[in-house]
């Protein structure tokens, strides 16, 4: 049985009467569009044009591999990256990116997952995320070395989250969607080697806001058919924290990161403070990149490993035991 705990359907608009229609929501929304902001929340033209940040994310694998993809609109440029972690040797066996420039090297539609689009084409590289089928997703990587193509089902998932809401400091608001355990098919061919992925699970990221120029989170995901979890600490607050729990979405409480950002492979916990969640995460590498343009700078680490432990549905609910959960963490810190 798919169900919902205490979150009500999106609404037509992330916008409601001029502000942001904030809120937690299960389901999925078609379109994202800020331009009816009004009042505090209104921003000229040019501020837009360079605080619009989107990106498509999607992290997905199994016993051999783990792979995160993902196209980013930042406004004044745009970047893509495409990586391949070998779980058994602890190894990344392809780590590719690549800027451009928003339009003409890469899209990212605002409709984020009902007949989403995004394509990235740089030099000697494309990535690609379309719809084939109202809920089916083709994914295609071509790059010097790596090669990928996937068909993710949609329809199959547990209820999907929309998170919304106004951002301080800088910004004026942000949306984004997320999905539990997604069902794939397809492979990926790197370094010679061949990966069956059908029995992958994958998970979708699509956010879209006016952020402000300096933006930092912490940020935990993992997903399986019987349990899943989305935490976020920082821009956002606890907005899009929730639990997925044999087909049940279930909000969660602000999240909590303990982690020694010096040695970032090093053992993190993560925790809500409702109590309903309470996992030790236990790394097995990481895909990092540090860059400073000058105008533009980034901080980022996104470790790979399982998390263990337990979640509750509810406070008085005994607890439901997780081991061997396969996701990410993540640290970053952007200047953009």
């Amino acid at each position: 049985m798919r169900a919902v705990r205490d979150l009500p359907a999106p609404p037509a608009s992330v916008v409601a009467d001029g502000a942001p229609a904030s809120g937690r929501y299960a389901g999925r929304i078609a379109h994202i569009d800020w331009r009816e902001l009004s009042g505090s929340f209104r921003r000229s033209a040019v501020w837009r044009r360079f605080h619009h940040k989107r990106w498509q994310y999607l992290g997905l694998g199994n016993e051999a591999v783990f792979i995160g993809l993902a196209i980013v609109d930042v406004g004044w440029t745009c970047t893509a990256f495409a990586y391949v972690f070998d779980r058994k040797n602890k190894r990344l066996l392809a780590d590719w990116s690549q800027d451009g420039l928003p339009g003409l090297q890469c899209q990212l539609s605002d409709a984020p997952v009902t007949g989403a689009w995004a394509w990235f084409r740089g030099l000697g590289a494309h990535l690609s995320f379309e719809h084939q089928a109202p809920d089916c997703m083709q994914v295609k990587v071509k790059t010097s070395g790596l090669n990928l193509e996937l068909e993710i089902d949609l329809s199959a998932a547990a209820p999907w989250l929309l998170a919304m809401g106004a951002i301080g400091t800088g910004g004026v608001a942000h949306a984004t969607q997320k999905s539990s355990a997604l069902p794939v098919r397809g492979q990926v061919q790197v370094q010679g080697q061949t990966f069956a992925l059908d029995d992958a699970w994958a998970s979708i990221d699509s956010s879209n806001g006016l952020l402000a120029r300096n933006t930092d989170w912490r940020w935990a995901c993992a997903h399986r058919p019987d349990v899943g979890f989305n935490l976020q600490n920082g821009y956002f607050g606890g907005n899009e924290n929730a639990l997925w729990l044999n087909g049940e979405l279930i909000p969660l409480g602000a999240a909590r990161f303990e982690f020694d950002a010096q040695q970032p492979l090093k053992p993190w916990r993560v925790s809500t403070d409702d109590g309903l969640l309470d996992l030790s995460f236990s790394p097995e590498g990481a895909r990092q990149q540090n860059r400073n343009l000058l105008i533009a700078a980034s901080q980022y680490i996104q470790p790979i490993g399982t998390f263990s432990g337990w979640v509750k549905p509810a406070t008085d609910a005994a607890p439901y035991a997780v081991s061997d959960l396969l996701g990410v963490t993540e640290d970053h810190r952007s200047t953009w």
